[in-house]
């Protein structure tokens, strides 16, 4: 294992094998609460580690999801969510060892993030071995890493993008997912995304936090410069219902994106 916090974290980016990316942002995290808190030496990967399962397709090509009162239909919703947090694990490792120069408290948020994640994949797979299935065994999409690679460039674009656009989606769908799955009887699943989405509101109100940094480090107004980056640099359409109250709790206010229903791609 690469000594320091920054190499803890290009080992966790460069480990493929699920579980052990897990463990791997678990011990990165361990680096951290040790206070070792130098960066440490390593090159990040222009890509992370993936499994040779699930097969990744793009997203307009993923099939549609069954009715969540079959199994096979809470399967595939639990595959979706473990696959999100999978991801999510990079996307929290890549933001602590590509951006530099930022303070120890930064370094410090992602961390935290990225352990999160990682004890969310591990639930939501430990959930899908209990229904009979592994996560590999559908297919998944890979538009997470895809807008990790399009913002590399950048911290405010990584920022605006991942944390206050993709993020914040799951702010407003979760709850709806959670009632369906209540509605079906899955209470085990119910509870893992309960954790999962109140935990959620903390690592969009970390992303909220540093671009507002960011933009007073620039000179810029955050609510103008988030709708202009996200113009810019996301490749998708920002549309309702949105989830006013969480993305008020994670410092995210409709003054951001009200008056952008939806928000043409780019």
């Amino acid at each position: 294992m690469s000594t320091g916090y920054r190499g803890a974290a290009i080992d966790a980016l460069r480990t493929g094998e699920p579980e052990a990316k897990a463990r791997a942002a678990h011990a990165m995290a361990e680096v951290w609460r040790k206070g070792l808190r130098e960066p440490g030496p390593g090159t990040v990967p222009d890509r992370p580690a993936r499994p040779a399962r699930p097969v990744l397709t793009r997203p307009g090509d993923m099939p549609k999801r069954r009715a969540l009162t079959t199994r096979a239909g809470q399967i595939a919703l639990l595959h979706a969510f473990a696959h999100i947090e999978f991801n999510a694990i990079d996307l929290a490792c890549d933001m602590v060892a590509r951006f530099d120069g930022m303070p120890p408290a930064f370094y410090g948020d992602w961390i935290g993030v990225a352990g999160d994640e990682a004890r969310h994949f591990q639930m939501l797979r430990r959930r899908l071995q209990e229904l009979g299935a592994d996560y590999g065994d559908l297919p998944a999409h890979d538009g997470l890493w895809q807008a990790a690679d399009d913002t590399r460039d950048d911290l405010l674009a990584r920022l605006a993008v991942v944390p206050l656009v993709l993020e914040a989606r799951g702010l407003d769908v979760t709850p709806a997912m959670i009632a369906r799955l209540e509605r079906a009887g899955d209470h085990d699943s119910v509870a893992i995304l309960e954790v999962i989405y109140r935990e959620e509101i903390g690592h969009v109100a970390a992303g909220s936090r540093w671009f507002a940094h960011v933009c007073e480090q620039r000179g810029l107004d955050p609510a103008p410069t988030w709708r202009t980056v996200v113009r810019e640099r996301f490749k998708g359409d920002l549309k309702p219902p949105f989830n006013d109250t969480a993305r008020d709790a994670a410092g995210l206010p409709s003054a951001f994106y009200a008056d952008l229903n939806p928000l043409p791609s780019a």
